[in-house]
């Protein structure tokens, strides 16, 4: 039911977007807290965000939340072998890293949904295929629990294994934009062009909110 409730905001955001709001909202469960500030009690709002993080990557190298402080990211779910859904996504995805390729307030992180089998070297060989050098997209393993749970409970993607599927594993095609703050800003489906389009704008929107502060 969350993954539905998600689906129904993302869609929401994108017709939103199409009318040209100043500024992407923010998704995901939020809740109201009181603080102290200067001797008066305030209401804030804590908006869910992505916890921290420690994965290993498609150079053997574990990579933390904290490489990505400072940059927007684009996160997804995918498995190397997958033969469906992956192909087309990231063939979308190299279109969004070849507009910021080398600007570092962007970034990509793809967390493997097959801990069994991708680990680093079968990563490092994806990547390549790809023509995807460098650090700006990082292809990321970690043990089930941690990737099943932070698709989840986190980017609020589903993402488990499943012996009636036709690999044994099942996965959203979102492209998960997140802000510095490590915020859902947006969720789109990564196998549409038109999409994938309204993703690369809505990240100008958000870089330029930066630009604004």
């Amino acid at each position: 039911m969350k993954y539905l409730v998600y689906i129904l905001l993302a869609t929401g955001l994108i017709q939103a977007c199409s009318n040209g709001p100043k500024t992407l909202p923010i998704l995901g469960e939020r809740q109201t807290v009181e603080k102290v500030i200067d001797g008066k009690t305030v209401i804030d709002t804590v908006y869910q965000h992505i916890p921290a993080f420690s994965y290993l990557n498609q150079d053997s190298v574990y990579i933390s939340n904290v490489d990505f402080d400072g940059s927007i990211y684009v996160a997804d779910f995918f498995f190397t072998s997958c033969n469906t859904i992956c192909p087309i996504m990231h063939r979308n995805m190299l279109t969004v890293l070849d507009k910021y390729k080398g600007n570092e307030k962007v970034k990509f992180l793809s967390h493997s949904i097959d801990t069994k089998y991708d680990w680093p070297n079968r990563l490092k060989k994806y990547a390549t295929k790809l023509g995807v050098t460098g650090n700006q997209w990082q292809f990321v393993h970690g043990s089930k629990d941690s990737i099943y749970s932070v698709a989840a409970k986190s980017y609020l993607v589903a993402a488990y294994e499943d012996g009636a599927a036709p690999q044994g594993l099942v996965h959203q095609g979102w492209f998960v934009l997140i802000d510095k703050e490590k915020r859902i800003r947006g969720a789109y489906d990564g196998t549409k062009t038109d999409q994938v389009a309204q993703l690369m704008s809505d990240m100008d929107l958000l870089l330029q909110e930066y630009e604004q502060k």
